[in-house]
């Protein structure tokens, strides 16, 4: 029999392709999520049990009912300007609810956990490109409460025996490759989702915050991942916790490429063959200037090479799924008011 592994948050973007990688590497994915984030119909390679990770006693009921090998811990709060703006709720839903989280394995034995972190532990870089040593000094309370997790993991490991492995993403893009499952927020935050609305006629224009960062065009410059090769990660960090990991390793998951928002919006517009119209915004409180990754730890320790390394690669899959998605929805390409 495969053996089980409990996602929590698995019913969202990087939790239902991580579920379709486990299930491929032949791991049985048992999702647990609320679903306020998350689609059930994302949910396609093993069972949904609906909860919150705040309520710890659910949690261990799930655990006891499935008897897990481990867990791979995505659910939580993870939008940098929402957590400007309301702090209070990304301290309850990460910190706490990965507590939760914790205290639910401490009480029913399990020793395993793959933790979904961030590059926005690091803040603004003092390197061209981050390596897992750089300091962490956050500047949004995102950030900071995936440093506090982290450094819980290492605390539980320590005094519990708990076997850890942190990713720390940088920027998840694109869509599975065979169209099953994609990116979808209600409401929509992301830049790459955001600019193909506007390709694909439900937007007027893409918002761009900030054309004065120290960028060859003067916006952000972003390294994006593809959310497959993301997914792949956690099925690698799986299996070297399962055969006797080391103490709580964190590793960076990126390409190594910066692009800037203007570069993304540029490579749209050749996959889509659509102008994509922008505006200018202020900058927002709590984003850095450049977050490039060297992902070098995780290519040598865990094995983890990219499949989709290519920014139109990423562009096309977003875009197919952006395609289908609508016209499963019956939406038309109409620009709604403003």
């Amino acid at each position: 029999m495969s053996e089980t592994v409990l996602v929590t948050g698995g019913a969202g973007y990087i939790g239902s392709h991580t579920c379709k990688e486990l299930n491929k590497a032949g791991y049985f994915p048992v999702v647990y999520d609320h679903l306020s984030t998350g689609y059930a119909e994302f949910v396609k390679w093993g069972p949904l049990e609906i909860g919150d990770i705040l309520d710890t006693e659910r949690l261990i009921q799930v655990i006891i009912k499935y008897t897990p090998a481990a867990i791979i811990h995505l659910a939580g709060s993870a939008y940098v300007g929402e957590s400007v703006i309301h702090p209070s709720l990304y301290y309850r839903n990460n910190v706490q609810g990965t507590l939760s989280v914790l205290q639910a394995m401490k009480s029913t034995g399990i020793r395993n956990i793959v933790l979904s972190s961030s590059c926005a532990v690091y803040g603004i870089p003092s390197e061209p490109f981050i390596k897992e040593s750089h300091p962490q000094v956050p500047v949004n309370p995102y950030g900071r409460t995936k440093s506090i997790i982290e450094h819980m993991l290492h605390d539980f490991a320590y005094a519990y025996g708990i076997k850890a492995v942190s990713l720390r993403y940088f920027n998840a893009a694109g869509a599975d490759p065979d169209g099953e499952i994609g990116e979808q927020h209600d409401p929509e935050t992301h830049l790459i989702p955001l600019l193909l609305d506007v390709a694909a006629g439900r937007r007027s224009h893409l918002d761009i915050y900030g054309d004065d960062y120290p960028s060859e065009d003067g916006t952000c410059v972003r390294d994006y991942v593809h959310v497959s090769d993301l997914a792949n990660a956690h099925v690698k960090a799986m299996d070297k916790i399962l055969n006797g990991g080391s103490y709580a390793p964190c590793y960076n998951l990126g390409n190594g490429q910066g692009y800037s928002v203007l570069q993304i919006v540029r490579a749209a517009e050749r996959v889509t063959r659509k102008k994509i119209a922008v505006r200018l915004a202020p900058r927002r409180i709590g984003d850095p200037p450049r977050l490039v990754c060297d992902s070098s730890l995780a290519q040598s320790e865990l094995e983890w090479i990219p499949q989709y390394c290519s920014l139109e690669v990423m562009l096309e899959h977003a875009w197919k799924w952006h395609q289908k998605r609508y016209s499963l929805l019956g939406i038309s390409a109409q620009v709604p008011p403003e």
